[in-house]
């Protein structure tokens, strides 16, 4: 170490030249970095979605998630796997162990789900995907008092903008219900032309076709041969031939059926303040800037909010960029700040050069630290900016040592080159030492596994970035700076503006080191002698105190918390009503909720300058989907939207620092204004900005899936006995009432078969596709069916006339038997096993998340085991998330510790 830093202590210009390498190379990194709200990152996990449209939730498991999960179980690298069978959709998402190859395991899973072969015939193709953590920006609403297809119409539009922009790559378009052809024929109206909905079909398909004819080559070159027959419009398939009759004449399909050309036969409002509406989701992907992508749509909105038409507006939510600006204006509030300090201290004990060179240690060390975050792919977020903030604290210790030092060695008479070496060389080896633990105190955060590891670690890579350029600049540039006795011609002319300043500075400072050298001879030193005195009472006295703080903790005086509640402008309430609860029943619910969080709004502003905004910003109101929280309870692995016993409101909150008042306060109020509410199977609250999962969770899984029923319940009721415990609820909810057919004996003398009667019935009430096209943006679908009046009841079933293979028609009731019964609304498998999730939230005031789960584990989990033999547990959510992160944090902890 010696001969470096003796060098540049000696040449003045190679430690200006590395100082502004540093500055100026940071700053360039710096402006290539890319900025998002929070990290992106890939979450190991690959989902496989397959749609079997129409299908219960029991047949998904059976027909779908069965035969995924055999195929997938034995590949290796897979960690576990779970599955969702829900109303028309089965969804299996394959957990990966740490360290695999996504694009290989991706590429085996897809051929391994291609090879399936079994898949049921009116499955669609399934979608793959790897499970990316992606980075919505802004929202932009679309609303207003106006019909679904004025909005809709609107709101592509604006998506289309947007999706144009040169700064913009990724935009959803949400809220609203995808378009849809109905053609609904009646069962009068079949059996009069002798027709059934098969034949409608068909017709339809064979007329509505674009279709390659090959080509003609020819003396004037090669011609293309094109038939174009593709119908586009609800109006344009009211002229589609369905029947020719011996003498000519031709039966339309608009004389015979009523062609609705809207939208899918689903139940899905949005509301925004009160009016109808679509939300266009904007996302940040590459090296895009959150930043810009949020000011870019904020004049979008400006520019074109008198455009629109007639009763429609545009508004932003959910402005995430606004918490990175906001962090963004702490750390830059936090340095000028440290900076501030730091002079100011180092100037009074010390003197005014070193203040100023230790003081600019900061820039440079956080200007290199950019440099490094590049082969690390970190950006500046939240989490980053938070390490940024951290590493403030520490950063210029190692500067403080080597630059009190140098004082010292100055004060002894040296000269200030020998003393900027001399001093340097002293503390060198320590302060490289000191350095060095704190980098291994930092280095266990690399290792952390699961989404906490993900999440936490750019914070290692920056802190430890920059405590080694902090120590670059403490030992081979500061020492340089110092080693001149400042009697330049800059230093001269800055000593005879600022003479009296100086001169006040001088004199305070002198006052400063006589008060410190009085306490430290009066106090310090006879507290060092009586230490040093009685080694063995001093080391007693550091282990006692050491026992008490662990004494402390393990007593729970300290109650320790994963993942403490963090302060969002966001309130959600989502609620889940009993399957096949109506559109009416659920919208009166939420209307409930609405009126009671809009009396809170008006207590909470009642109590605030009148000068001041509302507490609220805006509600958003959905029924049918539930955008911003868990979908189908605990998973958003679900269909979006469509589901009439699923509403959600979400109320935008002023940003924090304008209010007195947190979320979790706000939450709270609303939770009691509410109350009790007869009807909903659960009404969840929150209010975090994060969450890993819920803090109570736990997944019970049996083979005998009453038994199974049974333990949750016995679950649930324990945990509502812990005070503090709320929104407790399992993932389980009995399903829609559901109409089991068989067929009669005497159906198969009549040559009908099971697979007939099925697709009979399917047509009439759920639809036969006979097209799919694709119309501007949205995938249309052309559905034969019966009309609305004629598929409400048990008796339109009844009513209906099943057709036979030799071209004649029976009652529905002479060859089929209708059972009645409740089915599931969703089904959950874990590793091949069906499981229910019990979870519940804690108030952090009243309760500890961790006591409760260890007491649950001790004395409570045992005892349900022995009263259902085959019954397990493990633990989900959070406390999952915790085993895995703490797990390898304390291997490596261990690590650290001895290193």
């Amino acid at each position: 170490m010696k001969t470096p830093v003796t060098w540049m202590a000696k040449n003045h210009v190679a430690a200006n030249l590395l100082m502004g390498f540093i500055l100026l190379s940071g700053l360039f990194a710096m402006l290539q970095t890319k900025i998002e709200t929070f990290p992106e990152f890939s979450l190991d996990q690959v989902q496989i979605q397959v749609p079997y449209l129409g299908a219960s939730p029991a047949e998904v498991e059976e027909g779908v998630c069965q035969r995924i999960e055999e195929r997938l179980r034995g590949l290796e690298g897979v960690r576990r796997i779970t599955s969702t069978a829900s109303e028309g959709i089965g969804v299996v998402s394959v957990e990966m162990d740490r360290g695999v190859d996504m694009s290989r395991m991706l590429d085996d899973i897809k051929n391994e789900v291609d090879r399936i072969d079994t898949f049921p015939e009116e499955t669609e193709k399934p979608v793959i995907k790897e499970m990316i953590r992606r980075n919505r920006v802004i929202d932009v609403v679309v609303h207003g008092d106006v019909s679904e297809k004025a909005l809709k119409v609107t709101a592509e539009r604006v998506r289309d903008d947007l999706r144009n922009a040169p700064n913009i790559s990724q935009v959803e378009l949400s809220g609203v219900r995808v378009d849809e052809i109905s053609i609904e024929i009646s069962e009068k109206a079949l059996r009069r032309y002798s027709l059934s909905l098969e034949q409608v079909r068909a017709a339809v398909a064979r007329t509505s076709l674009d279709m390659p004819g090959g080509s003609v080559k020819g003396e004037g070159g090669e011609i293309l041969v094109r038939t174009k027959g593709r119908l586009y419009t609800g109006q344009d398939y009211e002229d589609v031939v369905v029947l020719t009759r011996p003498d000519g004449t031709s039966l339309k399909l608009g004389q015979i059926a009523t062609v609705i050309d809207g939208f899918e036969d689903s139940d899905l409002i949005s509301r925004f303040n009160g009016n109808a509406a679509a939300v266009i989701q904007v996302y940040r992907t590459g090296d895009q800037s959150a930043l810009e992508i949020s000011d870019y749509v904020k004049e979008y909105i400006a520019e074109n909010q008198g455009q629109m038409p007639e009763g429609i507006h545009l508004d932003s939510s959910r402005d995430d960029a606004r918490l990175l600006r906001s962090r963004l204006d702490l750390l830059l509030r936090n340095a000028r700040l440290g900076l501030a300090l730091v002079f100011i201290c180092l100037s009074l004990f010390l003197d005014l050069r070193l203040a100023f060179w230790v003081m600019l240690g900061i820039p440079i060390s956080f200007m290199g630290a950019f440099v490094l975050m590049g082969p690390f792919d970190a950006s500046i977020n939240m989490i980053s900016l938070f390490a940024f903030i951290i590493a403030l604290g520490i950063v210029v210790d190692d500067a403080i040592v080597v630059g009190e030092n140098i004082f010292s060695h100055r004060e002894r008479g040296k000269p200030f080159l020998r003393a900027a070496i001399d001093g340097t060389l002293e503390v060198g080896t320590p302060v490289v030492f000191s350095v060095l633990t704190s980098v291994a105190a930092f280095m266990p955060l690399l290792y952390v596994e699961g989404m906490m590891g993900k999440i936490m670690g750019v914070i290692p890579v920056i802190v430890i970035s920059v405590l080694l350029l902090s120590l670059v600049e403490s030992l081979f540039i500061l020492p340089a700076h110092l080693s001149s006795g400042g009697k330049g011609l800059i230093n001269r002319i800055i000593d005879r503006l600022f003479r009296k300043p100086i001169e006040w500075h001088d004199r305070t400072a002198a006052w400063v080191d006589r008060k410190l050298k009085q306490f430290i001879e009066k106090r310090y030193i006879p507290t060092l002698r009586l230490s040093l005195a009685n080694p063995l009472a001093s080391a007693a006295l550091a282990i006692a105190m050491m026992l008490i703080t662990a004494g402390w903790i393990t007593g729970g005086h300290i109650k320790f918390v994963f993942m403490p509640q963090i302060d969002s402008d966001w309130l959600t309430i989502s609620v889940n009503m009993p399957q096949g609860t109506t559109v009416e029943q659920t919208a009166a619910v939420v209307q409930h909720i609405e009126r009671a969080s809009l009396r809170v709004r008006e207590e909470i502003d009642a109590h605030r300058d009148p000068d001041q905004p509302s507490i609220y910003r805006n509600v958003f109101t959905s029924i049918g989907d539930q955008p911003m929280g868990r979908r189908t309870h605990f998973s958003a692995m679900g269909p979006v939207g469509g589901s009439a016993h699923l509403a959600e409101v979400t109320v935008e909150l002023l940003p924090s620092e304008e209010r007195d008042l947190s979320s979790a306060d706000i939450e709270t109020q609303v939770r009691q204004e509410v109350g009790e509410i007869p009807g909903p199977e659960s009404v969840i609250f929150s209010s975090n900005l994060f969450s890993t999962g819920n803090p109570i969770e736990v997944e019970l899984a049996s083979y005998d899936f009453d038994q199974l029923l049974e333990a949750v319940d016995r679950l649930k009721d324990e945990i509502a006995k812990y005070p503090g415990t709320g929104n407790i609820d399992d993932s389980f909810q009995q399903g829609k009432l559901e109409m089991k057919l068989s067929l009669k004996p005497q159906a198969r003398t009549l040559g009908l078969t099971m697979a007939a009667l099925a697709t009979q019935v399917r047509y009439g009430f759920y639809g036969g596709q006979a097209l799919r096209l694709q119309r501007g943006s949205d995938d249309v679908r052309i559905m034969v069916r019966y009309p609305q009046a004629e598929r409400r009841t048990l008796g339109d079933i009844e009513q209906m006339r099943i057709r036979t293979p030799s071209g004649g028609e029976v009652p529905f009731a002479e060859v089929a038997t209708v059972q009645l019964g409740h089915g599931y609304a969703s089904i959950q498998r874990v590793d091949g096993q069906r499981v229910v999730t019990v979870s519940a939230s804690i108030d952090e005031k009243q309760a500890n998340a961790d006591e409760i789960n260890r007491d649950l584990q001790a004395r409570f989990l045992p005892s349900l085991l022995q009263d259902y033999p085959g019954l397990q547990y493990r633990y989900a959510g959070e406390q999952r998330e915790r085993a895995d992160s703490m797990q390898s944090l304390a291997f490596n902890f261990v690590i650290a510790l001895f290193a």
